[in-house]
């Protein structure tokens, strides 16, 4: 005959889908107890799981870096050279811009890139005609990708005469 459960044993049913008891004659025994807490746990846990996956590992790839960037200007108008890195997977998560900021914040040019790059990692795209306001002499240069925005390596670059 079984003697049950342990008190202990019956305090936990989220963690266990049996427990042991034991007989009179001192062999062990299973026993089912509260098996759908457990199920009920591994089904949302999979539920987690199936959503991260489905969303092509999208937040794995992370932001954008920019690993190079150059500027060849002449007078106030400047040709900017910069590469970028970043692990596209395709339409829904690449690198899908480049920005030049100036010193205090604010966006002196935008280039769009318009498709993913999966097979040519890093890669340099140039932007020409950037006309820069007086007395900046020096850049910030920033990659965003379409799932993470920015957030990713900048690079500084100072403008020569």
């Amino acid at each position: 005959m079984s003697r049950g459960l342990e008190a202990t044993e019956r305090a936990h049913p989220l963690f266990a889908i049996g427990a042991l008891g034991t007989h009179a004659d001192g062999v062990f025994t299973l026993h089912r107890i509260a098996a759908e807490p457990v199920t009920r746990c591994v089904r949302e846990l999979l539920a987690a799981l199936i959503v991260l996956l489905s969303a092509g590992g999208s937040a794995l790839a992370g932001p954008a870096d920019v690993l190079a960037a150059s500027a060849d200007c002449s007078g106030s108008v400047c040709r900017f050279l910069v590469t970028v890195r970043h692990d596209d997977e395709g339409w829904k998560h690449y690198a899908n811009a480049w920005e030049i900021v100036a010193p205090d914040g604010s966006v002196l040019a935008t280039r769009v890139l318009r498709h993913p790059h999966v097979g040519e990692q890093p890669f340099t795209r140039a932007l020409g005609g950037v006309e820069l306001p007086p007395g900046i002499t020096s850049v910030r240069i920033r990659a965003r990708d379409s799932v993470h925005a920015f957030g990713g390596k900048e690079v500084s670059v100072t403008l020569g005469d």
